[in-house]
């Protein structure tokens, strides 16, 4: 499970300065959540925090949860203590770029072992082969990404991203350059594929439509930014995330 609680971003200084906040988000194992809002409002700032890339002006609680472990994850933060927060975002998180971000000089086969290779484990092999299935890359393995389609190579970036098994995906709007059909393919492999293998996934989508089609739980932007439960932001305007 993933658990938080006031989580506060604050991008810029004095008038220009941009908050964004989160009162509270609970992710279990197999579900997938949506974040929606307008061009700007600071969903894929709440994205990188929450993929421990950017730190937080403010966090109450913020923890993952496993059958084998309970990691206190805020307060690592707190704490600044890169090196840990560098393992879990290594190894308990999964990142889809919207552009893909694979490696120009390595195969799709290659692409998709990079984190286990990264991390120096040894690949569970059935689980890949149902990734490759899920995400009909079979017959791409060999080639590199400049040979692929955009959507070949968005599903390579899926296959990556939770190929060692990761608690959590954060996807940043990985259909927003397909058209409509491959986007819904596409979205409907990923949400397969998190929740055959019990995974949680963040999606960052402008996609209202898509969402609405899956079903999906969605985190809005609701602009002012002045959740009560964070009152002693109430003063600052900018985003809050809410379901």
């Amino acid at each position: 499970m993933l658990h938080i609680n006031n989580l506060c971003i604050i991008r810029g200084n004095g008038d220009t300065a941009h908050q964004v906040t989160l009162p509270q988000l609970k992710l279990r194992q197999g579900q997938i959540m949506a974040i929606t809002g307008e061009s700007g409002c600071g969903k894929s700032t709440l994205l990188e925090a929450i993929g421990l890339l950017l730190r937080p002006s403010d966090i109450s609680d913020f923890s993952l949860q496993s059958a084998q472990q309970r990691l206190d994850v805020a307060a690592l933060i707190k704490q600044d203590r890169q090196n840990e927060l560098a393992k879990i975002r290594a190894r308990l998180l999964g990142f889809v770029l919207q552009n893909g971000g694979l490696l120009p000089y390595l195969t799709v086969q290659e692409n998709i072992l990079l984190p286990c290779q990264l991390l120096g484990i040894v690949p569970d092999k059935p689980m890949l082969n149902r990734i490759v299935e899920s995400l009909k890359l079979g017959p791409l393995l060999k080639k590199y990404p400049a040979q692929l389609s955009f959507g070949e190579r968005q599903r390579t970036a899926f296959a990556r991203a939770v190929s060692h098994r990761p608690e959590l995906v954060l996807a940043d709007e990985p259909t927003a350059a397909l058209d409509p059909h491959n986007a819904r393919q596409l979205f409907s492999l990923f949400i397969d594929l998190v929740r055959q293998e019990g995974m949680m996934a963040l999606v960052v989508c402008h996609d209202w439509p898509l969402i609405e089609q899956f079903n999906l739980p969605c985190l809005r932007a609701r602009s002012g930014g002045n959740s009560a439960s964070i009152p002693e932001r109430r003063e600052q305007g900018g985003t809050a995330f809410v379901l």
